[in-house]
């Protein structure tokens, strides 16, 4: 008996139905929904399944009973009510100013009338006039109060996002058009908004209220995406003799408050690709403009090894206020850790969610921080034979060469050199591409050194100094007469903890950095076991 054949790229629930393609029941959680509430909002990165589970409602609602055969929610829901749908996607093409923006909602409702046998001829009324007469005749005409799904509702702002004038502009347009949902309560059965980031309510939603946000909703946490049982049942042919450990650590980690999951992705082509492990979901959209706003912010990158924050910081943006960590987190490339109570009020611990999103994230930050992505292998291949086999000259020496190749433009117009995060972020970026563990300014009862890093049964304990008076003097004149960064680290005990460490090694290793070289100056290292 062959396999099913896996869904590729198809986001049609009766497509997949029909075909009999491998398919993970989300009828529990679409069931849940229905007799929960009434409106809601779901936040989920790029290539999650939010499109797949908009199209279920809508085959759901309409009554199609017979895709529904064998699933969960087949002898739980009540077929002889049918609904009129209305599905707004706009998934499609790129949106670039208000007025084709307008042109794509009078079509998209324009649409949806014929396929309701509705008069949909309002083109002098104002987009919420036809948007308010299409839900109330859908009502009138079927007797059943309609439903309304939008998927990819936020796709027009974000894709102008490096423009905020345009982005606003947008935003605005399709405030007209979500403001609707309120006022026309009456008539509607369930609404059901989905995209990529979380606007706020004011600048977006224009008093929706009653919009219940399930991004992170404990109960809703696998709504989208797979879980290891999905991938042990549904797909247990698919991926025998596959390495479990291996495949979680690549692609397994993302979590909303819940059980955590793969991004389905990741998984139709790793299986599609003969167990391939490659960056399948990362390479297929890649975040200029979020690395962008990390470099022009200078961001200290190694802080994305244990950032906590607030509710406030991840529950929503609006384009006049970008924070990086809002969008990183929103759009998958931060995810939650852990939660904790304190105050009465809820913090949130973020983490890189798995291997494939560490390493070419940071191969993203290289690009962007130290402007060599043509040479950017031949260091990492440098960094890790050499952090491998516990080499600290050859680890120096490969230090020096990638900082003498960056190019001095990246140097222009700004006082990155001037500032000792600068370094540390670059450094951050390679040893973080290469998949190492990374403690950031790791805490110990004298203080915080600047990184710990784990690799191959090593550990390195590394402190970075930067000396700014050195102008015009060679590295042999402008190194201190004692390396400042190792005097540091032995001083005040920072390896300490780790004396007792399993592993091969323990290294104590201090960098002094010039501004006015851009180089390492001075290094100096001391083995502790």
């Amino acid at each position: 008996m062959s396999r099913q054949p896996l869904p590729i790229s198809i986001q049609t629930f009766r497509e997949i139905r029909e075909g009999d393609y491998c398919y993970v029941d989300k009828t529990a959680a679409a069931q849940a929904l229905a007799q929960q509430g009434k409106a809601y909002f779901l936040s989920r990165p790029r290539r999650f399944g939010k499109s797949l589970f908009v199209d279920t409602l809508k085959e759901l609602f309409e009554g199609n009973e017979a895709l529904f055969r064998g699933l969960h929610i087949h002898d739980q829901w009540d077929w002889h009510q049918r609904h009129p749908v209305i599905l707004l996607d706009f998934a499609a093409g790129v949106l670039q100013n208000r007025a084709e923006l307008d042109r794509r909602i009078r079509k998209l409702l324009k649409d949806n009338a014929l396929r309701l046998g509705i008069d949909g001829d309002g083109q002098d009324t104002d987009i919420p006039g036809c948007f308010a007469d299409l839900i109330r005749q859908a009502h009138v005409q079927s007797g059943q109060r309609a439903v309304v799904l939008i998927d990819e509702y936020d796709k027009p702002i974000l894709d102008n996002i490096e423009h905020p004038e345009r982005a606003a502009e947008l935003r605005d347009g399709l405030k007209n058009l979500y403001s609707v949902l309120k006022a026309q309560d009456a008539h509607l059965r369930f609404v059901f908004l989905t995209g990529v980031s979380k606007f706020s309510r004011v600048s977006l939603f224009s008093g929706l209220n009653q919009l219940r946000d399930i991004t992170l909703s404990a109960p809703f946490a696998t709504i989208c995406g797979y879980t290891q049982q999905d991938l042990e049942t549904t797909f247990a042919e698919h991926l025998a003799g596959v390495d479990w450990d291996e495949l979680r650590r690549w692609y397994n980690g993302y979590g909303f408050l819940g059980e955590p999951v793969y991004n389905p992705y990741d998984i139709l082509l790793f299986i599609s690709d003969g167990h391939s492990y490659r960056n399948y979901w990362f390479e297929t959209g890649s975040p200029s403009f979020l690395i962008k706003l990390f470099q022009q912010r200078r961001y200290f990158l190694p802080d994305l090894e244990q950032l906590e924050v607030g509710e406030e910081i991840l529950d929503s943006f609006d384009v006049e206020r970008i924070n990086p960590v809002t969008l990183l987190f929103q759009a998958g490339y931060l995810t939650v850790a852990s939660t904790t109570q304190q105050w009465g009020e809820l913090t949130f611990r973020l983490r890189i969610p798995n291997s494939e999103v560490r390493r070419a994230l940071n191969n993203q930050f290289i690009d962007a921080y130290a402007g060599i992505s043509d040479t950017r292998l031949s260091y990492k291949r440098g960094l890790i034979e050499a952090l491998a086999q516990a080499d600290l000259p050859a680890l120096v020496a490969t230090i020096k060469r990638l900082f003498a190749s960056i190019p001095w433009r990246n140097f222009t117009g700004n006082d990155l050199p001037e500032a000792e995060g600068y370094y540390a972020s670059v450094l951050y970026a390679f040893f973080a591409s290469l998949d190492a563990g990374i403690i950031p300014e790791d805490l110990t009862n004298q203080g915080q050194v600047d990184l710990t890093l784990k690799l191959a049964g090593y550990i390195y304990v590394i402190e970075i100094k930067l000396v700014r008076d050195a102008r015009g003097k060679d590295d042999q004149e402008a190194a201190p007469a004692i390396n400042p960064a190792l005097a540091q680290i032995q001083a005040r005990g920072y390896s300490q903890k780790y004396q007792d460490a399993p592993g091969k090694g323990l290294f104590e290793v201090g960098l002094v950095f010039s501004s006015a070289a851009r180089n390492l100056i001075q290094a100096d290292w001391r083995r502790i076991r």
